[in-house]
Formats: C-alpha cells, sequence, structure tokens
C-alpha cells in the first residue's frame, strides 16, 4: 500500500484540466492545485526550512488550503491545524504556542497580531492567494526554537472538541487517514474518477471531520464542492442538482431542513441521510423520516478516536428499522467499548448508563475514558445520552463552560460569572451567561462583553443569552446551581403560549 504522501503526489500528478474542487460557482482544476503546491514547496525551501519541520496552516475553507494541505502531505510533513474562525489575537497565541517555523493562512489572516508573533518567533509566512503561495515580504526565513528531536511518524495535528476535557492539539498519525482512504472502497484510476457526481465538503478542514470528509471526496480523486460554511440552501441546491442517493449533514441542519419546509421531492433521490456532530433529539429525527421518508444514520466518535467508532449501517436500519432509533448503532471493526460506573470506574452490564470508555484500533490498545453518558443494549446497540461534563453541544461543536467562564472573569467590569447551556430549536445548545458586576465600575453592554469575548474564545463560544445578577445561585455545597441556573434561563426564554421568544440586538432575553 502507498503511504499518504506517495498517494498525495500521485494526486497532483492527475490530468491538469481536470476539475478538482468548486468554491462560490468556480471550478479549479488539478493543474491549479499542483501550481499552488510547487510555489508552496518552493517558497519552504527558500526560507531554509528543512524538509521535515512541521508547518502550521490556518485552514479557511478555501480550495488554495485544500491544495496546501495536499502539497504538505506529500512532503511527508506534520501539519499543525489552527482554527480560522476566531479572533486575530487567538490566532496569534496559536501560533506562538505551536512553535513551527512557518505558518500558511490566506493574506487577510496576517494580522498585525500575527505578524508580531512571527518577527518574535523567527517564523516565516507563506500568504495563499487564489491559488498561489508566496513568501510574506519581511517573513522570508523560518528557524524553529524546539529542540532537536528523533523524527516521528508524521501525522496532522487537529484540535479535538472537548469529549474528553479542554480542546487540544490531537496528533492524527497520516497512516490513520491513509487507512480511512482505503476503507472507502478501491480507489482505482484516479485520471478514471472525474466523471462521478461530485461530493459535498461542509465541515472546516481544520478539524477531523473536515480532514475525514476531504479524504473521503477530494483525497481520493473525486470532483468536490466546498461551502466556506454550512448553508441549508446550498446543501438544497446540490441535492437537487446532483441527486445523490446518501449525503450527510450537520446534526443541526435536521431540524432546519423541518422548520424551512424543504418539499419532500427536493430530497426524493436520497436513501440515507449521514450525521453525527452531536446528539439529535429523538423528536426531531422521528419528524424528518416521517416527513421526508429517509432513514438517518448516526454515528458516535471523537478527535481521540482517531474518528467514528461506531455507526449505524443501511443492513442494521434494514434489519432493525424503527426499533432502533436514536441509536448510534453497533461498533465498528476491532473497537472495543465499556460502559462504566462514574464514581467506581467498575464496568456495567447491558442497559445500564454510565461513562463510557473506547479502544479504538486506529490509535492504539488504551481505554480511552470520555465524558459521554451512555449504554449498549441486549442487541450490542450503543445509545449515546449525553454530557456528564456539563459540556454544551452548539451545532457540533463542544463547548466548556468554563473556558467561557475564564474568558468572561478577565473583563475588569466582571466579578463572577455563571454560564449554562440551554436549548435552542436549530442548534440543539446554545450558551447563556449570568454575570455579576463589580461595583464603581461603569457596566459593560452585553454587545460590550461579546467583543471581550471575540478576542479571547473561539465564536462558537460566545454566549447566545446574558443576564446580569446580583448573586449567582447556589447549592447547598456553596456550588454554582447550574441547573437551577438554567432552569431561569430557559423560563425566560418562553412566553405564556410555550414559544420562544426572540433575542434582543443586544443578545438579551
Amino acid at each position: 500500500m502507498m503511504s499518504l504522501s506517495e498517494h498525495c503526489m500521485s494526486l497532483l500528478a492527475i490530468a491538469p484540466t481536470r476539475e478538482a474542487v468548486q468554491f462560490e460557482g468556480r471550478w479549479y482544476s488539478w493543474g491549479e492545485m499542483r501550481r499552488l503546491a510547487t510555489e508552496l514547496w518552493k517558497a519552504l525551501a527558500t526560507s531554509g526550512i528543512g524538509s521535515d519541520a512541521p508547518i502550521t496552516v490556518v485552514a479557511r475553507n478555501r480550495p488554495c488550503a485544500l491544495a496546501a494541505i495536499v502539497a504538505l502531505l506529500a512532503e511527508g510533513r506534520t501539519l499543525r491545524m489552527v482554527y480560522a474562525f476566531q479572533a486575530p489575537a487567538a490566532i496569534a497565541r496559536s501560533l506562538e504556542r505551536l512553535d513551527s517555523p512557518a505558518a500558511v493562512m490566506v493574506p487577510e489572516d496576517f494580522s498585525p497580531e500575527v505578524r508580531a508573533v512571527l518577527a518574535a518567533r523567527r517564523m516565516a509566512g507563506i500568504a495563499m492567494g487564489e491559488m498561489s503561495a508566496q513568501l510574506l515580504a519581511g517573513f522570508e526565513q523560518g528557524v524553529s526554537h524546539g529542540r532537536k528531536a528523533a523524527r516521528q511518524e508524521a501525522c496532522v495535528e487537529v484540535l479535538t472538541s472537548g469529549t474528553t476535557g479542554a480542546p487540544k492539539q490531537f496528533p492524527l498519525p497520516q497512516r490513520v487517514i491513509r487507512e480511512f482512504i482505503e476503507s472507502q472502497g478501491p480507489i482505482g484510476e484516479l485520471s478514471d474518477a472525474g466523471c462521478e457526481p461530485p461530493l459535498l465538503l461542509t465541515f472546516p478542514i481544520g478539524n477531523i471531520a473536515g480532514i475525514f470528509f476531504a479524504a473521503t471526496s477530494m483525497l481520493r480523486g473525486k470532483r468536490t464542492i466546498l461551502l466556506d460554511r454550512f448553508s441549508l440552501e446550498a446543501w438544497r441546491s446540490h441535492v437537487t442538482a446532483y441527486r445523490p442517493a446518501v449525503i450527510g449533514a450537520p446534526t443541526a441542519a435536521i431540524s432546519m431542513i423541518l422548520e424551512a419546509g424543504i418539499p419532500r421531492e427536493d430530497l426524493a433521490s436520497l436513501e440515507f441521510l449521514l450525521t453525527g456532530a452531536a446528539p439529535l433529539d429523538p423528536t426531531v429525527h422521528r419528524a424528518f423520516e416521517a416527513r421526508y421518508r429517509v432513514p438517518i444514520l448516526l454515528s458516535y466518535g471523537a478527535t481521540e478516536f482517531g474518528g467514528p467508532v461506531a455507526a449505524m449501517t443501511p443492513e442494521l436500519h434494514a434489519e432493525f428499522g424503527a426499533e432502533k432509533l436514536g441509536s448510534v448503532g453497533r461498533l465498528l471493526p476491532g473497537v472495543r467499548l465499556r460502559v462504566i460506573d462514574a464514581e467506581t470506574g467498575q464496568p456495567l452490564g447491558c442497559g445500564h448508563e454510565g461513562l463510557l470508555e473506547v479502544v479504538s484500533p486506529r490509535i492504539g490498545p488504551e481505554w480511552i475514558r470520555t465524558s459521554d453518558i451512555g449504554l449498549i443494549d441486549e442487541d450490542g446497540f450503543l445509545w449515546h445520552r449525553g454530557r456528564a461534563d456539563g459540556a454544551i453541544m452548539r451545532g457540533g461543536f463542544k463547548v466548556l463552560p468554563e473556558t467561557i467562564e475564564r474568558a468572561l472573569l478577565q473583563h475588569p467590569a466582571v466579578s463572577a460569572a455563571a454560564v449554562v447551556g440551554v436549548s435552542d430549536e436549530r442548534l440543539q445548545q446554545v450558551p447563556a451567561a449570568a454575570v455579576r458586576l463589580k461595583s464603581g465600575i461603569a457596566a459593560p453592554t452585553f454587545e460590550e462583553l461579546a467583543q471581550h469575548m471575540r478576542r479571547h474564545v473561539l465564536a462558537t463560544h460566545i454566549p447566545a443569552h446574558w443576564t446580569f445578577v446580583d448573586t449567582l445561585p447556589v447549592n447547598h455545597a456553596f456550588k454554582i446551581d447550574r441547573l437551577g441556573l438554567k432552569q431561569m434561563f430557559e423560563a425566560r426564554l418562553r412566553s405564556v403560549d410555550g414559544r420562544p421568544l426572540r433575542k434582543t440586538e443586544n443578545g438579551q432575553t
């Protein structure tokens, strides 16, 4: 079997006129992908960076970023991914922490904060244009400050979403990506793959979902339609234009489809819809299948597992049907999973809820402790019941309340803060913040607090609902009463007839 490096090099040898990626209505060819790769390789060589040095990539969903990823994988390099949807100061902190000799990103992300870090750390900057890569003036040389270590297996370092704690850099071995490509079926002749309908890529290409969707599409030589972010209208247009039999979508999109009242005939080609980024409300699940007669196949996985470890398959759905609606299916080959008691750590039997622990053959033989609650039934189906750590599932992104609270406490007017997740019709959950202000300091508006947050956390962590309080609710142990706070917010979010209230422009409810 070829290495991932060899495979990516063969991708760049595909007929140059063949379509590779469509973005905003324009097709980019494999010849253009190859041109960017060549320019990127030249820029790295000119900067004096060694062939085994890791490279940081701030990856927006753009064709140039996909081309850069293929180019760096073809060289066998380690890639250190950074989320682009965060404030410039946060991107700068990520670059400083990761300490690569070079950073690759689009020109608009080279903010003053980023340039300051590049200068201080003596990092090279490579700017990606529409389909080009050039050294940034004044940042042509890169120096690594890390201690020289024995070469380790090349990987793609992606950020976890917080399944086993605060988000952290996770090394996804390149062999895992290659094995995933192989698991999708024979690749065949890459030069003959252009006649197939294109696949839709909507997830951020810097996280594991984006990497694996790219491995399903572009990294198999298939034509790919890339979205900057998920759009229901773009998703619907893709389905009606290309009539796929199977398509994926974020979990939050299921309720969006129902709310939009998309005609049943628009989805008539679909045999299955795949999702799994977050738990799906069983009521929404049933309503979707009843309206569209399209089964939803759920899956369960995490960055720490190297991808999915359980899935509902068409074969399982055909055998069990509605009996297992809501289950994330059975374990994938080689996976081991157990349910344990959170207090004692002892394994629990079938039908008992507890914390999930997983052994993923992609990662290694050790048990991986999660903060997910689940059970396994007598037929071997896994049921994901939610989180044990209070994490907020915001449309597929896991948000830790403590991360938001720490950022709020950095505001000079904030004395204390507590954050909980409250129900949201579209995103399942969103964060809501209760803030106690210091006396003698001018009170900020909610919008000013939101602006403060954007300088410290990802956009997914910005609270959707706010309230000022004189005191935070506490329980008998003098800890924050998060249940009481959640109930307070959800009571405010409902009018007398039970319908959600709309938020005001400044975020108040």
